[in-house]
C-alpha cells in the first residue's frame, strides 16, 4: 500500500512530506517531558527525541533530527499532528486571554470611567471589590510595597473574564 502511494506521489511531494515530518520532530524536541508522555510515542521515537534534547553540537543535532524524521515516516503521525495543533490553539487562546486581562487591569488602574465599561461587559463583576483592590494597589505603590495586590487584582479580573 505504502509502495503504491510512493510510486504515484511525485518526488517533490514526498520530499515535502519528509520535511513536514521532520518539522514535527523538531516540535517534539521542544516539548517538556510531561507533554511528551501525553503523546504516547513509540519507544524508539521517544528515545530519539530525548537524545536530541541532550545533544549540543549543530551537526549532531541535525543528524538526530533527520533520524527522528525517518522514524516519523514509519508511524502514523496524524495523532501527533492533531495533539500539537490542539496545544498550539490552547496556547494562543491563553495568550489572548492574558492580554485581554492585562489591558483591563491597566485601564481600570488608570481610568475611573473604565469601571462602567467593565461593568457593562461583565455584569457579574463585583465592582466594589475591584475598586477596593485598585485603592490598595495605589496605596502599595505610594508606600513602595511589593505588588501583591496588583497580582491579586489580575487574578480577580482573569476569573471574571473567564466566567463572563
Amino acid at each position: 500500500m505504502q509502495e503504491e502511494q510512493d510510486e504515484t506521489q511525485s518526488k517533490s511531494s514526498r520530499k515535502k512530506e519528509m520535511h513536514a515530518l521532520q518539522d514535527i520532530g523538531e516540535l517534539l524536541v521542544e516539548l517538556n517531558s510531561q507533554r511528551l508522555g501525553e503523546l504516547d510515542l513509540p519507544e524508539k521515537l521517544l528515545d530519539a527525541v530525548k537524545e536530541a534534547k541532550r545533544l549540543t553540537q549543530f551537526g549532531a543535532i541535525r543528524r538526530q533530527m533527520q533520524y527522528i524524521g525517518k522514524l516519523m515516516r514509519e508511524i502514523d503521525a496524524e495523532g501527533i499532528r492533531e495533539k500539537l495543533a490542539l496545544w498550539d490553539a490552547q496556547s494562543k487562546e491563553n495568550a489572548t486571554e492574558f492580554h485581554l486581562v492585562e489591558r483591563w487591569r491597566e485601564r481600570l488602574l488608570a481610568e475611573e470611567n473604565a469601571f462602567g465599561e467593565f461593568a457593562r461587559t461583565y455584569p457579574q463583576a463585583d465592582l466594589t471589590h475591584l475598586r477596593n483592590l485598585v485603592r490598595s494597589i495605589q496605596k502599595d505603590r505610594l508606600a513602595d510595597k511589593p505588588p501583591k495586590q496588583y497580582r491579586a487584582f489580575f487574578r480577580q479580573l482573569r476569573d471574571i473574564v473567564r466566567t463572563g
